[in-house]
């Protein structure tokens, strides 16, 4: 074969610019005939992996223009070889050895970054969802003691009470409500450092039964109060590597939890023991139980249940913000433990496993 003699639609590099020009768009219908095709079926793909892996489609959208040029410069030439049909042809499955690995790595890691923004813009939804539920539970149980204590407040400095059993009265209540008010704001105070990560432990070996057994000798005249039996089982006695006051506030947020869900005349147990490498300590009440839609909630903020699970309370024993829970689990993920809640028995069992300490 001549110069001159060469396959249908491959340039001949001795033309001039303007017969080149001529010569390409002579040939370009034919090759638009040969892609199109392509393109569409490449499209069809892409619509149809729309909802698989991006990695998929980063794999469709390489493959398509590389498949089509080479569809394009084989029909346009003939399907006849020569070395510069070969060269060509080597080049475009070299281009697609090249870029196909590279296109796999950034589908993956495109996905990656896709999912780890999902879930930041799913975690930072759900933590404004709870802070406004925050607000409007805590903004309704500031308002009732606050009114409280305005309205006695208001009654002893107009006169309306007089007499000193009276008056004494309307100062013990004033004095539960102020103590109802520190309480609610050191569980804010508390939650906001668990939320922002400013809890600084100062973690030492604790002796778990001491925690708890402090904690129920403060409890237990609460629960009498109530007619409510406290029993404490404790065969072993487990060391934990932690922090004293952060542990008695579990203890003692759950121990207040379960005698103020369970009825008069009802028990509540609390059991301390080891499970291989882990230190258990087991609460349980007779609240009647938990439905099954509110298990996986009890440990939200601000969250209290179904009307089952909070009965009428007197003044002195007025169901506080709903933190508790919440604190609890977050002092207990801080030591590296555990804690969850289930049904058991007439009422419901929290338990919360920590790291036994090396001895």
């Amino acid at each position: 074969m001549t110069v001159r003699e060469q396959a249908p639609g491959i340039l001949d590099p001795n033309e001039s610019f303007s017969d080149m020009l001529s010569h390409a768009l002579d040939i370009l219908p034919v090759a638009l005939v040969l892609v199109l095709p392509v393109i569409a079926v490449g499209a069809a793909l892409l619509y149809w992996v729309r909802r698989g892996s991006l990695t998929t489609t980063m794999t469709v959208l390489v493959l398509v223009p590389i498949v089509a040029m080479l569809t394009g410069v084989l029909g346009v030439s003939g399907f006849m070889f020569n070395a510069t049909l070969t060269t060509m042809s080597l080049v475009c499955l070299l281009v697609l050895l090249v870029t196909l690995p590279v296109a796999l790595l950034l589908g993956n890691a495109i996905a990656r970054r896709s999912v780890w923004e999902r879930e930041a813009r799913e975690r930072e939804r759900a933590a404004e969802a709870s802070r406004r539920e925050l607000v409007a539970w805590i903004s309704h149980d500031l308002r009732t003691p606050l009114a409280g204590i305005r309205a006695m407040a208001e009654a002893l400095a107009d006169g309306v009470v007089s007499s000193p059993t009276e008056v004494s009265g309307y100062a013990n209540r004033i004095g539960g409500e102020t103590r109802r008010l520190s309480g609610m704001v050191d569980d804010l105070f508390e939650l906001s450092r668990i939320t922002a990560g400013a809890l600084r432990l100062t973690m030492s070996q604790v002796a778990l039964r001491e925690v708890v057994s402090d904690v129920l000798s403060a409890q237990v005249p609460v629960a009498q109060r109530k007619r409510v039996r406290v029993l404490a089982d404790a065969p072993t006695a487990p060391i934990v590597l932690g922090s004293n006051p952060e542990l008695a506030r579990v203890v003692r947020n759950l121990v207040s939890n379960a005698i103020r869900h369970t009825p008069p005349d009802g028990t509540v147990a609390v059991q301390i023991g080891v499970d291989g490498g882990d230190a258990v300590l087991a609460v349980d009440d007779a609240c009647g139980g938990i439905p099954d839609a509110e298990l996986g909630r009890v440990f939200d903020v601000a969250f209290r249940g179904s009307a089952a699970r909070t009965p009428s309370q007197s003044d002195e024993e007025q169901v506080g913000g709903g933190l508790g829970l919440a604190i609890a689990k977050g002092l207990v993920e801080a030591h590296k433990g555990r804690i969850d809640a289930h049904n058991h028995g007439p009422g419901c069992r929290f338990e919360v496993r920590l790291p036994l300490a090396a001895v």
